[in-house]
């Protein structure tokens, strides 16, 4: 494990354990005798009939955080030759040059797999992510509108979403090229379209099926599917990257 990946794990979970609001009971959620979360009761539906994503979520580790592609082979990742070699350079120096140890965004895919929580807030036309790490958010519109063309380039790229059945599909667009797809330094493009298929299969999970499609780093696209989990009695905390940062320096690579 790369130092960047362990010191980014370590402040994540510590940010995760300080003191949050006073001790709250999540109200109107299904619970077992004991008072804990019923994981398995059946997912909720929106007043419309839509699957309702609403609440606290949060990765059960920093497995994908660190390596987007844990589960598969290394043929499964085809890589153009020249993102092939720059995802070694990173791995052989140590991920020194990872702009998310710099404090700069995490960046969509790898803000899926990023071990603080988040709270998604749906609404009829639109979802909203509140990403307690580095406090900041993400829109997903569904109310129709296509993905800007020719927009500027941006860390987290421009989301719409539609309605699968019961699985939100969002199609991301428009990202700029700085940021990496995980902690070991998959690469991507300007030219990455990503897909993401939210699916809450019961109360207490829900899957993260990603796809990535960039043809300038990788001969065809690829897929992972991540599972989140729904963080109950708890809220969002303040957590600025900035504040306080000692890290840095102790990147020095190879």
């Amino acid at each position: 494990m790369r130092i960047s990946s362990i010191l980014s794990a370590a402040v994540l979970l510590a940010a995760s354990a300080l003191a949050q609001w006073d001790p709250l009971k999540t109200p109107n959620i299904p619970r077992t005798a004991n008072g804990k979360l019923d994981m398995t009761a059946p997912a909720p539906k929106t007043k419309d009939g839509k699957p309702d994503l609403s609440g606290i979520w949060q990765p059960p580790s920093v497995k994908y955080l660190i390596n987007i592609a844990a589960d598969l082979k290394a043929d499964d990742v085809p890589m153009q030759p020249w993102a092939a070699d720059l995802y070694k350079q990173r791995r052989a120096t140590n991920g020194k040059d990872d702009p998310d140890a710099k404090c700069l965004p995490s960046s969509m895919p790898r803000k899926d797999g990023v071990s603080s929580p988040y709270k998604l807030i749906q609404l009829p036309d639109e979802v909203v992510f509140l990403y307690e790490s580095r406090t900041t958010f993400r829109q997903i519109f569904l109310d129709g509108r296509p993905i800007p063309k020719d927009a500027q380039p941006a860390w987290d790229g421009y989301s719409t979403g539609h309605w699968d059945g019961d699985t939100l599909v969002v199609e991301t667009a428009g990202f700029n090229d700085l940021s990496w797809l995980d902690s070991n330094g998959h690469p991507h493009t300007d030219a990455l379209h990503l897909t993401e298929r939210f699916h809450r299969r019961d109360f207490g999970h829900m899957e993260i099926g990603i796809t990535i499609d960039d043809p300038k780093a990788y001969t065809k696209p690829w897929s992972v599917t991540e599972v989140v989990n729904f963080l109950p009695d708890s809220e969002l905390i303040e957590y600025i990257c900035n504040e306080n940062e000692k890290d840095l320096v102790h990147l020095v690579g190879k």
